[in-house]
């Protein structure tokens, strides 16, 4: 065995040693396991129950090792991390234009994996994203602690991961707005397997219409959680670093008085505009927001940026931080 596999095998298993017992204490069984953690090797690895999913990233053009690399990783996961070969899944994450986040991989290959009490349903299949943002699961147990009694709106809701947190923390009421019926129709999923009921609405729209809407119900507790970017001709080309601004600003329109904005962007070069924290008072959650899986990453690969912005009861509250 050559030294860099060497490398590659004990990484891996030092990690999936701390991670696997701090998973199972903390009752999760999806977590990330390696993240570029060495170089040359352009992968991250996931665990979804029984499944590994290795996400291939962008490498270098003529790149003759990376082929081999591949093959070792995978080789490791078996050897080291005691994953059935048949139960790792590959998948490319290719550049392309923009908006165009996700390339089509294969057909549907479902699971259900926990996050203490919740239970989310994931797919391995179609598309680079799951169903399931890892690195959110702090905010998600943020929202768990705290929405009890609270009016909750999620702005860009994909897969309801958000809503089905906050719900389980005992919301009074959501509404789940996101322009993808497969979106809605998962999250409904996602509501069933945790067994929510009570008034849970969800709305196929442009979130950022909703935002914008001069009339309509006030929230105590808005969830913004938008894509990078977006080509679809129903989302008007948003791009999150451009329209952050105006998006926050207007949401801060749909609060109550005493309401609060839990905003993340999934881009870690992401600045903030200071003119949001003119009209919202707020403070940034990262990296605390990060989860310990998560936590190993450099500042500049760090998957999200997230504040609290508006209440100052929520956002100047130390111990509100997740």
């Amino acid at each position: 065995m050559g030294e860099p596999i060497k490398e590659l095998a004990a990484r891996l298993r030092k990690r999936h040693r701390h991670l696997s017992r701090w998973a199972a204490r903390e009752g999760l069984t999806a977590y990330r396991l390696f993240d570029r953690d060495l170089p040359g090797y352009h992968f991250a690895v996931d665990r979804y129950g029984g499944y590994a999913e290795i996400a291939e990233y962008p490498w270098k053009e003529g790149d003759a090792l990376h082929e081999r690399r591949r093959a070792e990783l995978v080789e490791a996961l078996s050897a080291e991390c005691g994953v059935e070969r048949r139960e790792i899944v590959v998948k490319t994450h290719r550049r392309q234009g923009k908006g165009e986040q996700y390339a089509r991989a294969g057909g549907d290959l479902k699971t259900i994996v926990t996050e203490g009490r919740l239970r989310f349903e994931v797919n391995l299949g179609p598309y680079l994203d799951v169903g399931l943002f890892l690195d959110q699961r702090v905010t998600r147990g943020w929202l768990l602690a705290r929405a009890k009694g609270k009016r909750v709106l999620n702005l860009f809701s994909y897969t309801g991961a958000f809503t089905v947190a906050a719900a389980a923390g005992g919301a009074a009421r959501t509404v789940s707005v996101d322009l993808s019926r497969t979106y809605l129709d998962w999250a409904r999923r996602n509501f069933a397997l945790n067994r929510i009921a009570g008034d849970h609405s969800l709305v196929e729209g442009d979130a950022v219409a909703f935002a914008a809407a001069d009339a309509g119900e006030k929230f105590d507790l808005a969830i913004c959680d938008p894509p990078p970017a977006s080509s679809s001709r129903r989302a008007r080309g948003f791009d999150v670093q451009r329209d952050h601004e105006r998006l926050l600003i207007a949401l801060a329109g749909r609060l109550s008085p005493e309401g609060a904005i839990l905003f993340s962007a999934n881009l870690g070069a992401f600045e903030l505009s200071p003119k949001v924290l003119e009209r919202l008072p707020g403070r940034e959650l990262t990296p605390g927001s990060l989860p310990e899986d998560f936590r190993a990453l450099s500042a500049g690969r760090m998957p999200h940026r997230a504040w609290l912005l508006g209440n100052p009861w929520l956002a100047g509250n130390r111990s509100s931080r997740p």
